[in-house]
């Protein structure tokens, strides 16, 4: 323990490194100020935070936003929470690693944890949908990627005609599971993070070859679609990591 840590376990020190909010302040914004708390203090994964309600006082916002935020640090892995234990760190948040901006370590770090856990859901929904697809689902699919692909090539918001070709596809595999799990992933990074690296089409790389996907699931080919998904899985985390290598300066 250090000096600033008491029995109990979180670190009182850290309070003092944390300032009040302006007003209008998102959860993202609690949670910067937290980071940088989390690193100044030099917390480590096992080590508890203050408690909600002394954070909340000391950044000057309601306990609900403080709960909000911290909710969205535990539904992607960054800390645990237990109302004896209290909220403690479950993942490193230090800039030591690399040279980013610790906000934006955190954040490409959540996103890869994130898309690790999506990926093999992904695939093997595009399998199953290619073997269980029915005939009118293939023709539900193949309207939503034209939508998608026409909104892409008239560069506007692709996002929302994306969720939809992805909930297609997840309707057609047959097992609704996918798609809760899916979408739980994806609403617990975007709670936080919705536009990751202040980049809204993160992964527009990928969108031409979600016409070949299409084809392959609604032509019964489950093999070619899972190539086809590994590669789009593939090129958003290498987009990921560009970014990542183009903030390291």
């Amino acid at each position: 323990m250090t000096q600033n840590t008491q029995t109990k376990g979180h670190t009182t020190g850290a309070v003092d490194k944390l300032r009040p909010l302006p007003a209008g302040s998102t959860s993202r914004d609690v949670l910067d100020a937290l980071s940088m708390m989390i690193e100044a203090e030099g917390l480590k994964i096992g080590d508890r935070l203050p408690p909600e309600v002394v954070i909340a006082k000391r950044l000057g916002i309601g306990r609900a936003k403080v709960r909000e935020a911290l909710t969205g640090w535990q539904n992607m892995g960054i800390v645990v929470r237990n109302k004896k234990a209290g909220t403690r760190l479950a993942a490193e948040v230090s800039s030591n690693a690399i040279h980013l901006p610790l906000t934006l370590k955190l954040e490409a770090e959540s996103l890869l944890r994130t898309h690790a856990v999506r990926r093999p859901l992904e695939i093997e929904t595009v399998r199953l949908a290619a073997t269980h697809c029915t005939e009118e689902q293939g023709r539900i699919i193949m309207a939503r990627v034209a939508e998608l692909f026409a909104t892409y090539s008239a560069g506007e918001d692709w996002r929302k005609a994306d969720y939809r070709f992805h909930a297609s596809m997840q309707d057609a595999c047959g097992n609704p599971l996918f798609g809760q799990l899916i979408q739980q992933i994806q609403q617990a990074f975007n709670e936080i993070y919705e536009t990751p690296f202040g980049q809204p089409h993160l992964g527009q790389e990928s969108i031409p070859l979600h016409v070949p996907l299409a084809e392959a699931v609604v032509g019964g080919q489950p093999d070619e679609a899972t190539r086809i998904m590994k590669e789009i899985m593939d090129m958003v985390e290498t987009e990921i990591r560009k970014i990542m290598e183009r903030q390291d300066v």
